[in-house]
Parts: structure tokens; sequence; C-alpha cells
């Protein structure tokens, strides 16, 4: 369970293949001494478990289907991460709910500077569309974030200076596509929905 909120930056240093996905080293200077072989990090929103680890470098393994569901699959060396440890009991929920689940891909259509925010526009998959909602929460590249506006498949975010600053979101250009987790509240209240008119 995380929250949504990036405390570091990381970058991919290695990337190597295996038969069964693709072990990642991602080098940071987030501090890792207290977590052991098989804790749990968010990498860019998804939930992946350390399997090595030395100073300023931990290794996580990722599976074929994360691969093919999220941005990962597209990760080379130099890659950008925005970092999260797993919410401890009792920390404060900076962000919202966030399960490090990658639902989609959501691509960037535009991004226009607001002042020195920045308006960013996506677009989600068909299957996900119904779970995003103005003022609602979306977590994307692992970033909580509160949606300002939707029309069909288009939703429209705000990303402040200090977001910007620390995490990658400031560096997408249109086309790009980022990990898309929705709310898992609204997910739940969709079921709900659905098994209420079955």
């Amino acid at each position: 369970m995380f929250t949504g909120i990036v405390t570091e930056r990381g970058r991919v240093a290695a990337a190597v293949e295996r038969p069964a996905g693709r072990r990642l080293v991602i080098e940071s200077a987030l501090d890792l001494s207290d977590a052991p072989l098989g804790a749990s990090i968010a990498c860019s929103g998804a939930c992946l478990t350390i399997v090595e680890k030395t100073p300023g470098r931990f290794a996580v393994d990722v599976s074929a289907e994360t691969l093919k569901c999220t941005t990962l699959g597209g990760w080379r060396v130099g890659t950008a991460v925005n970092l999260e440890r797993p919410l401890r009991v009792g920390g404060e929920l900076g962000g919202h709910l966030v399960l490090g689940h990658v639902d989609g891909v959501a691509r960037l259509l535009a991004r226009t500077p607001e002042g020195s925010a920045l308006r960013l526009s996506f677009e989600a998959p068909a299957a996900l569309a119904r779970f995003i909602a103005p003022k609602g929460s979306v977590a994307l590249d692992g970033v909580s974030l509160t949606v300002n506006e939707v029309a069909d498949r288009r939703f429209g975010i705000t990303v402040v200076p200090h977001t910007q600053a620390v995490t990658t979101l400031g560096e997408l250009t249109p086309g790009a596509g980022t990990n898309l987790e929705v709310d898992v509240l609204a997910r739940y209240v969709a079921r709900l929905q659905e098994a209420g008119n079955g």
C-alpha cells in the first residue's frame, strides 16, 4: 500500500532480459538500509519486490504480465523512475491509497503552462475511463493527482512546481505513456453498481 507521494527519483542502471520477464537495476539515493530483501517498492507506480540491494542500487524482477500492462517494457538504461516506499502504519497519508497495481497506460495528449504550474491532458484506455471523475484521484507514474476535468476518455490534471521538480511528470512530452492506477474506491463502487443491476 502506498500514498502516491514520491520520495525519490532513481534511474535504470541495467535492464537484463530473462525467460520470464526482466530484471531491472535501479540506482537511487533512497535509503533502503532497513528494507529487507522481499520488501515492496513502487517504481513509477508499479509495486515491485526488492530482490537484491547494494549501496545506491537495488534490483527488482518484472514479470512478463507487468511488462505488457505498464510502461516498464520500454524502460532502458537511463530511464528516470519515481520511487516510493510502502506506507507504514501510523505514517502520513498525504495523497490517496495507491495499491501499486497499474491498471493500464494513459497517453499524454498535451502540456500547457499555467503560470508556474503545468496542465497535462491525458487519454485513458477505454475500459478505465469510467473510473475517472472530476475532483477524484488517479495515480500517474506513481504520483497521486487530483483530476480537474473529464471528457469521455480524456482527463486533465495540474502539476505544481514542486511535483514537477521531484517527479518525472514535468519531463513528459505529448505521446508519452504513463502508468495509470485508478482510484480503488471508484473501482469498488462501480463493481457494486454492476452487482446491483445484475
